[in-house]
């Protein structure tokens, strides 16, 4: 009898602030995986067996599409791109940002609409700038949140 598929980690690696903490994890884990970019930034994935570098065409949205295509239900996506993560709950796949704020069918929702409001403040010149940027708190609540999050995948895969 074949063993059940283990779950595999989505990585939307262009601007991944926590590629090592994902990779320590999966490591630990037994989990494969899969750091998506389009190549407009280098990404160098560590040289051990369980992590693949996929390269997709050059373009927008491509690394996402390949992700959301690639998505099962007991995988996780790792972004901080809201519209991806929506995309992979459609899947029934987890995700997760890269701040460690688990997404699910009850607050992806609302982060849409969040993002689309913030959208047009910056474009009436309303709000500047992007997101505050990476701390060793966010680091942490990641690297737990993703702890959690891929026992209840291992769980979910093994039925």
């Amino acid at each position: 009898m074949e063993a059940p598929a283990l779950p595999r980690l989505l990585v939307d690696a262009d601007a991944c602030p926590v590629r090592e903490e994902a990779v320590r994890v999966a490591g630990r884990l037994g989990l494969q995986v899969i750091l998506v970019t389009n190549g407009a930034r280098p990404v160098r994935p560590p040289p051990v067996p369980f992590v693949r570098l996929v390269v997709v065409a050059e373009g927008a949205d491509k690394a996402d599409d390949f992700i959301a295509e690639e998505a099962r239900p007991i995988d996780i996506c790792l972004t901080a791109d809201i519209p991806l993560a929506a995309r992979c709950l459609a899947k029934g796949a987890f995700a997760l940002s890269f701040k460690g704020k688990p997404w699910t069918t009850d607050n992806i929702g609302s982060a849409l609409a969040g993002r689309e409001v913030a959208r047009h403040l910056r474009e009436i010149g309303a709000i500047g700038g992007g997101p505050a940027p990476m701390g060793g708190a966010d680091k942490s609540r990641f690297l737990s949140a993703l702890d959690t999050m891929a026992q209840a995948a291992i769980r979910k895969a093994r039925g």
